[in-house]
């Protein structure tokens, strides 16, 4: 397991206990305590946790998640998929994220990428990446590093997910350009394209989509064939599909007649 597993590993272990004893998380990922230790003193440089005498506490609201981000699953899929969205963006992009588990984990990627705080000297240096953001978790997450421009939408927060949607969301989306947008959705249907089970969510992620150069469709393989409420937008939108090694053949071939990029990771 390579030490950004090992880190992702640890945030979602803190995102659904709030807490991490050293000796408990040492044996469930089946490293050294001392491996935990240097993880743990690692990440609360990074601010991403608080250091606890055996352990360590989540840090503010970044990973007091509601019970959608909690009771995630496909986990090492999702940070796989994260990973390889992560390798897709170049340094300078202006990058949308809407809500949801795997942008989460997009989220996270890029910082542990970026490094701590203070490690790019002047705060005055060009932002790494300029992130435009109606989740509130991930511009909490973001916000305290000097290599990221947040540009958080503004809007109605949705306390089930910390999405922020409704007018006043649309009129700053409508104000800005993206480089790419990476979506999380619900579900993924060859004929209806992509869904999410809210509409004013759905709403968002379209405009979103809209204001973007490219959109990367970042998503496990549970997602694919699957219908929800509310659409998003058609396939011919989707430029690149990241997911994970469990998508169906027929099915990837399907997205590829229809011209998009398939990232199996």
């Amino acid at each position: 397991m390579s030490k950004q597993e090992r880190w992702s590993r640890l945030l979602e272990l803190l995102a659904v206990d709030g807490r991490l004893e050293v000796e408990a998380a040492a044996a469930t990922m089946t490293v050294s305590p001392a491996t935990i230790r240097r993880d743990l003193d690692e990440l609360a440089e990074q601010q991403l946790l608080v250091r606890t005498r055996g352990g360590a506490i989540a840090h503010g609201v970044s990973y007091e998640l509601p019970l959608r981000y909690k009771s995630s699953r496909q986990v090492s899929e999702k940070q796989r998929i994260a990973s390889a969205v992560a390798d897709l963006l170049t340094p300078g992009d202006v990058v949308g994220l809407n809500g949801g588990t795997t942008t989460t984990e997009v989220a996270r990627v890029l910082t542990l990428r970026a490094g701590g705080p203070t490690e790019r000297g002047e705060h005055s240096a060009p932002p790494m990446f300029t992130v435009v953001t109606n989740a509130l978790n991930i511009a909490s997450e973001l916000a305290v590093r000097p290599q990221f421009k947040i540009v958080v939408t503004g809007g109605v927060a949705r306390p089930q997910t910390y999405e922020l949607v409704g007018p006043l969301t649309q009129g700053v989306l409508n104000q800005v350009v993206l480089d790419v947008a990476v979506l999380g959705v619900d579900g993924v249907d060859p004929q209806l394209g992509v869904m999410t089970h809210h509409e004013d969510e759905a709403g968002i992620s379209r405009l979103l989509a809209q204001r973007a150069r490219q959109v990367i469709l970042a998503t496990d393989s549970s997602k694919m064939g699957k219908r929800a409420f509310a659409r998003i937008c058609g396939l011919d939108r989707i430029d690149v599909l990241v997911t994970d090694s469990g998508l169906a053949p027929e099915m990837a071939a399907r997205l590829t007649d229809a011209g998009i990029e398939v990232i199996s990771v």
